[in-house]
């Protein structure tokens, strides 16, 4: 059983009347454990594709199955569970809480879920260790340069040990070295913990350290191959 399938995707977004078409009839499958890039130019609706599939939007037509069941089976609470629980989210932008330490900011999931209070820290220092923070633990996140915060990013979306990471353009906003500190923390995080790593970006260099590269233009699929790799 696929962990994300989707068949016959779109999205249409309607803006003062006017209609625009997103996504177009997208039919895709992810298993548990690949490490997928998905790339485009700007405008060709890889990210709405990601926040369907992360469960931050819905569909307008077509379905949307995670491990077997559809989209719509879901109740909200199952959602947020999912969310919280077997999804983890790394952003462009960081979204990290500036008066907080690295150490509150990657606990900051465990608080909804079920995971004892007693048990938050060591978790958070484990992942913190895991991104090559544990020098930085105590420090205000808003004292961080770019490529720390989105270490700290991912350590907070790594907490709950998720199935999937959805990382959205994560070296977006960083230098080249900082970059390949973080696609290199990804790679390592889906070769020896097993996450599932699922890459937005339009960077042909970022997206090549992938397994798998999913190419979207127009709101389609342009093409799906498998890379080789040493």
């Amino acid at each position: 059983m696929p962990l994300i399938e989707v068949k016959n995707l779109e999205k249409v977004f309607y803006t003062d009347g006017v209609q625009t078409r997103a996504l177009n009839k997208i039919s895709l499958i992810i298993e548990e454990g690949e490490f997928v890039a998905i790339m485009g130019p700007s405008g060709s609706g890889k990210s709405t594709l990601l926040h369907i599939l992360g469960f931050l939007d819905r569909q307008t037509s077509g379905q949307y199955l995670f491990e077997g069941k559809s989209f719509e089976d879901y109740t909200e609470k199952e959602l947020a569970k999912i969310r919280n629980q077997k999804i983890g989210f790394v952003f462009q932008a960081f979204f990290l809480l500036p008066r907080l330490n690295v150490l509150e900011n990657v606990k900051m999931p465990l608080i909804y879920s079920p995971i004892p209070e007693a048990q938050h820290d060591n978790l958070a220092k484990q992942v913190i260790a895991t991104v090559g923070l544990s020098h930085r633990m105590f420090q205000d996140s808003s004292r961080l340069s770019g490529g720390e915060k989105q270490r700290v990013a991912i350590a907070r979306a790594l907490v709950n040990n998720p199935k999937v990471i959805f990382a959205d353009e994560p070296t977006g906003n960083l230098d080249s070295k900082s970059g390949e500190t973080i696609i290199e923390i990804l790679k390592n995080l889906n070769e020896k913990r097993g996450h599932t790593i699922i890459l937005i970006t339009h960077e042909p260099k970022i997206a090549e350290r992938a397994k798998r590269i999913v190419q979207i233009k127009d709101g389609r699929i342009d093409s799906d191959k498998y890379l080789k790799k040493s």
